[in-house]
């Protein structure tokens, strides 16, 4: 009898040590990762977190986007004892509405974003309350302490910490660099407990940007806005040689770091690189450089104008309807004469003109280093009727970008070299610096004697013709007007032909003959007959500033 119980006993012992010892094989061996991954679940959380992003500065230094450091406001609901009343509390203090807060206390989460950029007022009254599961942090935003200077080539960076527009959005993979998740593990207290590090930060941009001339020129354009009206404007200041660019400048501006509080969404927009316009007689130089390369006229071939040329039946006037008689081809650019303009590109035909232009980069983008480059196909201009390429010869009808044009134009100051223009100098990144270097895009668009030719009739224009007023004494400037007419089109109005507003227009680089800079001005509508009287002064301020400010010294006393 004994002998049966303790024989019984030991069955049972060994039949539950049995199955003790399975359970524990399944538990510790055969179940181990869906165990472990249950109790991590428990005890850890996970965090998106971007990291850093990196700064931008101006060539000297200066900073021009930077990261600033900011309160912010988080819940953990899982550890929220009393969801309505935490509600009910912060939305008195942070003045949100109680739903919206709600919404996020009701999630299976340990973190939960309840208000950023909190005040000092805010702050305070928050941690006198000391609710459970509340929690105060810091979070870095991008901030821009210049506000407004350099908007439209910065951009900014969004709600979701990506940028947009200019810089920010080209450049945005770069500067944010790569996002992690970080780990947090929840201690015994319940409390949450950092247990990641610190990720790295993006990478910095060195901009070609130049903070005195990029200053000057926009204080250029409010001065124009008080004195001329204008309704938007523009200055490029680059080099012709490299593509540097030195000033980009738009006005209206905004101020990134409000970019929120902004209705109007168009005003983001780059007028340089993502709105085409008909750039009137500042195209003229295109027409006779591409006249010259195929030998077709010389700067001494002559002409005589009657104020008027029929194409097609169409009958195209000079400005004003004046009429010049005999002109040479230096004098067409001088007094800016569009039937002399015509009587070049019919020398050279449509298929050498069309040719031309494509050199020229008119119907391709520049690759300029910004988001939301624009260009136009110009398909009406194509389609290759007689009076197209006629008008198109000074600069009606045919369509482009200021970006386009400033770089066409280098073409002409730098020898015939075609290159990309470009707005970051140096990409900065854990010691190690990535440089720009200059791409020419296409080294034949014109032979160096045609460079050498039309700047010697660019100076002309300034000496003796209505460039007039760009004239730096000791200087040789080379440059010229543009006053074009704004279609209907543009202006969205379903009507053909063009309005009473104007863009009036100067470009030009210095010292002509050793170029170091180049500036194009484009105003929208001033209250102005001509580019003569308003773009061009501005020209001639803002290069004595620059001739002044790097000291270069002069063609002749």
């Amino acid at each position: 009898m004994k002998i049966g119980r303790v024989n019984f006993l030991l069955l049972l012992f060994f039949i539950f040590s049995t199955i003790i010892v399975f359970r524990l094989v399944f538990l510790q061996i055969i179940g181990y990762q869906y165990w472990r991954a249950l109790a991590q679940g428990q005890q850890k959380s996970f965090v998106f977190l971007q990291e850093e992003r990196g700064e931008i500065f101006f060539q000297g230094g200066e900073k021009l986007a930077t990261n600033q450091e900011v309160n912010l406001l988080y819940a953990s609901p899982l550890e929220i004892k009393d969801i309505e009343k935490t509600a009910e509390e912060l939305s008195l203090i942070l003045n949100l509405e109680k739903d919206i807060i709600l919404e996020k206390l009701k999630k299976n989460s340990y973190y939960e974003v309840i208000k950023k950029k909190l005040s000092s007022e805010e702050v305070e009254k928050l941690k006198q309350l000391k609710l459970n599961g509340i929690y105060l942090s810091k979070e870095k935003i991008r901030y821009y302490p210049f506000e407004t200077m350099a908007c439209h080539a910065l951009g900014f960076v969004g709600g979701d910490g990506n940028g947009q527009y200019g810089i920010e959005g080209f450049y945005n993979d770069i500067l944010k660099g790569e996002d992690k998740v970080l780990e947090k593990e929840i201690g015994p207290g319940g409390f949450l407990e950092k247990n990641f590090k610190i990720p790295e930060k993006g990478a910095n941009l060195i901009l070609t940007l130049d903070y005195n001339i990029q200053f000057f020129a926009e204080k250029l354009l409010e001065k124009a806005k008080e004195n001329l009206n204008i309704e938007e404007g523009e200055i490029i200041v680059l080099d012709p040689n490299s593509g540097k660019i030195f000033a980009l400048a738009n006005f209206p501006v905004f101020n990134p770091n409000e970019y929120s509080k902004i209705e109007n969404l168009e005003i983001f927009q780059n007028s340089s690189i993502q709105k085409v316009f008909e750039p009137g007689s500042v195209f003229k130089p295109i027409t006779m450089a591409a006249a010259l390369d195929v030998g077709k006229i010389t700067p001494q071939t002559s002409y005589v104008d009657k104020g008027f040329v029929e194409v097609s039946g169409h009958k195209i006037s000079n400005y004003a309807s004046r009429v010049w008689g005999e002109k040479t081809m230096t004098e067409v650019l001088e007094k800016s004469i569009n039937t002399g303009a015509i009587f070049a590109q019919q020398q050279i035909g449509k298929e050498v003109f069309l040719d031309y232009l494509n050199r020229f980069g008119i119907f391709q983008a520049t690759g300029i280093d910004l988001q939301g480059e624009n260009f136009s196909e110009n398909k009406e201009f194509k389609k290759g009727y007689e009076v197209n390429f006629a008008t198109a010869s000074f600069g009606q009808g045919i369509e482009m970008t200021s970006i386009q044009l400033a770089r066409a134009i280098s073409a002409i100051a730098n020898g015939g070299k075609l290159i990309r223009p470009y707005i970051v100098d140096k990409i900065v990144k854990n010691d190690k610096i990535v440089e720009t270097k200059t791409e020419v895009q296409n080294p034949a668009v014109i032979s160096k004697n045609t460079a050498s030719q039309l700047t010697l009739m660019l100076i002309s224009v300034i000496e003796k013709g209505y460039g007039k007023e760009a004239k730096i004494p000791g200087y040789y400037i080379a440059g010229k007007t543009g006053t074009a007419q704004v279609p209907f089109t543009s202006l969205k109005i379903n009507k053909r032909g063009y309005s009473d507003k104007t863009i009036q227009s100067f470009i030009g680089f210095a010292p002509a003959f050793d170029p170091k800079f180049l500036i194009l001005v484009k105003l929208y509508n001033p209250q102005a007959k001509t580019a003569e009287y308003s773009a061009t002064p501005i020209f001639k301020e803002l290069a004595k500033y620059i001739i002044d400010l790097w000291e270069i010294p002069p063609d002749y006393e």
